[in-house]
């Protein structure tokens, strides 16, 4: 099976660049997610690779072969829509042998693929049925079944999953996740979902303004942000970004938090370039990351005793908003072991020392 590759990719709509110099490489059997908000080019680039749209500049390379003027049904890729796009005056076999036909296939071969396709997307007993017949799951594994039966090395995803609600979303993520572990294809997923892309992929792509801010396993890209808007783009709630001046740069590095004056020891932190003593720095903790009350002083970076502006109650888990000079920092806990604070209560939090992700102010990338 091929990688994909590319290379120096430029795309401009009149005046307009939404592709800059990209250079992007996917390993064979990869499952690499092309993660972002709207309108920062993942569809863009996703659409030329199928061959959807045109490159201004670059090359699209898939193995050996260069790729970027050829026809899309020249490419051997299978795409699959977020709109679904079945056809509704054909049966769901209909939609799945519809794919095959300009592949001059016989009728044995092309029975078989459809019986494998189905069997596998749990759809076999649907054939008959016109996709009204059948529910928003139900037409997604028929939409990715028409992509399965071409029986190609590389399949692309296109938003597959947004226009289900959040239980089938859980359902086809995991789905989505089992063919590629069976099948062992190469996948190029769109999302702007952080809970899609890093629950499905061996690799993200995280995308703003037309450019790669950073390319890593899930766990890369959570534990070690490259740049503030990653920082800010992962997690959920998002990771609190908080202001503090270096205020001792000798074997145990401290910063101060700026509103509260509250130090942030830093000791065990892993610094990329060693900031200097009254360098301004924007320091970020997650909320998960946090305790209520105190931890071993060997481990804690920090303590924090503020008042609660308002808490949010999901299930088990509870994110208390605490107010710090005249921003908030936001605190996620297990309601069924602490007091879940009314608000004006004050509330202490400890966070602890290796978890501190620190940028600079100015240039936004991790110090």
């Amino acid at each position: 099976m091929p990688d994909v590759e590319f290379r120096n990719i430029v795309k401009r709509f009149g005046s307009l660049t939404v592709l800059e110099n990209l250079n992007l490489k996917i390993a064979d059997g990869e499952f690499l997610v092309l993660l972002g908000p709207s309108g920062c080019g993942k569809t863009t680039l996703l659409n030329m690779l199928a061959g959807l749209q045109e490159t201004s500049d670059g090359t699209i390379a898939i193995g050996d072969r260069d790729v970027t003027d050829l026809d899309p049904k020249d490419r051997g890729l299978a795409m699959v829509f977020q709109s679904y796009a079945l056809y509704p005056t054909k049966t769901v076999k209909g939609n799945l042998l519809f794919g095959l036909s300009a592949q001059k296939l016989d009728k044995a071969e092309m029975q078989r693929r459809v019986e494998w396709a189905s069997k596998l997307l749990q759809i076999d007993a649907l054939l008959d049925r016109k996709p009204a017949q059948l529910s928003g799951g139900q037409r997604q594994r028929v939409a990715i079944g028409r992509a399965l039966v071409k029986n190609v090395d590389v399949f692309l995803f296109d938003e597959p999953l947004s226009n289900l609600d959040a239980k089938l979303r859980t359902e086809m993520r995991l789905e989505i996740k089992r063919l590629h572990n069976e099948l062992k294809k190469t996948i190029v997923f769109v999302t702007h979902d952080q809970i899609e892309a890093m629950t499905m992929a061996t690799r993200i792509a995280v995308m703003n303004g037309g450019v790669i801010q950073q390319i890593g396993t899930p766990d890369e890209i959570y534990e070690r942000p490259k740049n503030l808007f990653v920082a800010s783009f992962i997690g959920s709630p998002a990771m609190n970004m908080v202001p503090a001046t270096v205020v001792a740069n000798g074997g145990a590095c401290v910063a101060r938090h700026e509103p509260s004056g509250v130090p942030l020891h830093l000791s065990r932190y892993q610094f990329e370039h060693q900031p200097k003593t009254g360098q301004n720095v924007i320091a970020g903790m997650r909320p998960e990351h946090f305790s209520v009350g105190e931890m071993p002083e060997e481990a804690c970076g920090a303590y924090f005793e503020l008042p609660v502006r308002y808490t949010e109650k999901t299930g088990s888990d509870v994110t208390a908003f605490l107010e710090s000079g005249g921003g908030l920092i936001a605190v996620r806990f297990d309601s069924k072991h602490y007091h879940v604070p009314a608000a004006g209560e004050r509330l202490r939090v400890s966070y602890p020392a290796d978890k501190f992700d620190l940028f600079d102010p100015k240039t936004e990338v991790r110090i």
